[in-house]
């Protein structure tokens, strides 16, 4: 029988554009989440519906997005992470073709949450870049494709302002479609199939149950200022998520192969980078979903710069650069330090840049500089994550591990983008017929993510330390046993 190749050993050319395009892939997924922005306060008129239907554009994608990642995260460990790889990035592609060909905002929103797929795209390329690559280049590599989230987010509104600007919307969509395309075919070409899997039975009824608690609780706290936080609708989703995810935690505890293993995930070794991911998602949202409304704001305000879409995207893109810069820098501290360092240092620095956004607010160049400080803090936040789960998880379960660690993320934001809009709200000023978030609240937002970052950086000096473990990476041909082994003290 021929014998499968080693998992980091040469392969080729092809082999040397792994990474590049699995980075692709994530830029992409990011870009996806961003493109939309530009065109919500022009959607009612464009689409005949109301702003609250507009506002479904974007948590659709949310809660795609949160309930596939862990789901398509335990289908790659089980059926293959290229072949989940490229369902997630053609539901991408698909769901900006449907938006390419629409404007009947219901076929739109069910197109967002076909992109909401896309999110899956990051920890199923982390568990294939540590299958493939030798361990002296995973670091970097993983560091990598961790920060283009920020970069394709901090890419992806300037250039769809751009396009909304001097071409029709939909050029937007086919735009995104002919990006999605390339990605797909790229991945695969170059990628090859991952030769370690978790064999066994999917948990269907755990995908249910998660997907259903998901939704009743991110629904909630995306809705609630929309709705009323005290308002029947956010009750009973607040109380359905209780119920649904304790009775999902009670039968996952039960089930011999559960769809994520949570005996695992409540080690500290697990669960602290898990709640540190969460943390470090609010304290990252802030920094792009305050900057974007303050500068925006008129000059009447005291403080507002009153910049155009295309000139905000231009004032964040900084973030993407100094992201990926700073992606092998912070690879290089967790080789020398550890990830759990690293990720401390990032939190750090994060509550930092938002210390320079509290004492000057007003000036542009100060606005960009401390929104860059917050970029490279989540830099060395974002890349130390996967890591720190790599080397906690068996190497069976790094994609449904690492998808768990990103939707932390998400649920992040979430709370975040909630808790914003709740202090904007208590702090606005009359500004002509208009009234605009007063410089006091943006403040106070500051002020709140820094918090969080700094309770992060608590997080991550509780992580335990250790080294990576030994026999880490997976041999082809030895399946079994050895590659389901939990490490030890997780």
């Amino acid at each position: 029988m021929k014998p499968v190749p080693i998992p980091g050993e040469a392969r080729g050319p092809r082999a040397r554009l792994t990474v590049p395009v699995l980075a692709f892939g994530g830029i992409l997924m990011a870009v996806m989440q961003t493109v939309v922005v530009p065109l919500l306060p022009d959607l009612p008129r464009l689409t005949g519906s109301s702003a609250g239907a507009v506002s479904w554009m974007v948590t659709a994608t949310l809660l795609a997005g949160a309930v596939l990642t862990p789901v398509l995260g335990r289908a790659g460990d089980m059926y293959g992470k290229r072949r989940v790889l490229l369902v997630a990035l053609g539901l991408m592609t698909a769901g900006s073709v449907l938006c390419a060909l629409t404007s009947d905002i219901r076929l739109l929103i069910a197109a967002r949450a076909l992109q909401g797929a896309a999110a899956a795209v990051v920890p199923l390329s982390i568990s294939i870049l540590r299958d493939e690559l030798p361990p002296e280049r995973t670091g970097s590599a993983v560091a990598l494709m961790s920060s283009t989230v920020g970069i394709g987010a901090a890419l992806g509104l300037p250039l769809a302002a751009l396009v909304v600007q001097y071409a029709d919307w939909h050029v937007m969509f086919w735009a995104t479609a002919g990006l999605g395309a390339i990605g797909f075919a790229l991945a695969w070409w170059v990628v090859r199939e991952s030769p370690v899997r978790s064999p066994g039975r999917f948990d269907s009824a755990g995908a249910l149950g998660l997907a259903g608690g998901l939704v009743c609780l991110l629904l909630a706290v995306s809705q609630g200022g929309q709705w009323g936080w005290g308002s029947a609708p956010v009750i009973g989703l607040g109380a359905g998520a209780v119920v649904i995810l304790a009775a999902w935690w009670h039968r996952q505890l039960r089930t011999e192969q559960p769809l994520v293993d949570l005996r695992l995930a409540a080690g500290r070794k697990v669960a602290l980078p898990h709640v540190a991911a969460l943390l470090a998602g609010f304290a990252f949202y802030a920094n792009s979903l305050v900057t974007a409304q303050l500068v925006q704001a008129p000059a009447e305000s005291g403080y507002g710069l009153e910049l155009s879409i295309v000139a905000t995207g231009l004032c964040l893109l900084p973030n993407g650069v100094v992201m990926l810069v700073l992606s092998p820098v912070s690879a290089r501290i967790s080789a020398a330090r550890g990830p759990r360092v690293t990720l401390a240092i990032g939190a750090v620095v994060m509550a930092l840049g938002y210390v320079v956004r509290i004492v000057d607010s007003r000036d542009l160049w100060v606005i960009v500089v401390g929104a860059a400080i917050v970029s490279t803090g989540t830099t060395f936040a974002y890349s130390a994550l996967p890591t720190l789960i790599l080397r906690a998880v068996p190497v069976a379960q790094t994609a449904s591990a690492n998808g768990v660690n990103v939707l932390m993320r998400t649920i992040g934001q979430s709370v975040c983008s909630a808790a914003v809009a709740a202090v904007l709200v208590r702090h606005t000023s009359a500004v002509g017929a208009a009234h605009v978030p007063t410089l006091h609240g943006y403040q106070l937002s500051f002020a709140l993510a820094g918090t969080v970052a700094l309770v992060a950086c608590a997080a991550a000096l509780a992580i335990p330390s250790d080294t990576a473990p030994q026999g880490g990476r997976p041999r082809a041909g030895r399946g079994g046993p050895a590659q389901e082994t939990a490490l030890e003290g997780t």
